[in-house]
């Protein structure tokens, strides 16, 4: 799994989420849960992860919708 993207926006995870389930991508949203360790402060921020092989194609679609960078490792 690679991380597509690390925010402390519940919103763009919430927006994201949505995009991902309509294209059909397989996600998995890490980190949620330690909003109960840090008392829901939102100091700690959550990840996207995805499965390697769509990458490219998650990436393409988030950089369209204006949500990601285009190259954000880079």
């Amino acid at each position: 799994m690679i991380e597509l993207i690390r925010t402390n926006d519940l919103v763009l995870i919430s927006v994201i989420e949505t995009i991902l389930q309509a294209e059909n991508i397989r996600y998995f949203v890490a980190d949620q849960h330690t909003s109960a360790v840090e008392g829901s402060l939102g100091f700690l921020p959550r990840r996207i992860l995805i499965d390697g092989d769509w990458e490219i194609r998650a990436r393409r679609i988030l950089t369209e919708a204006g949500l990601i960078e285009e190259n954000p490792r880079g």
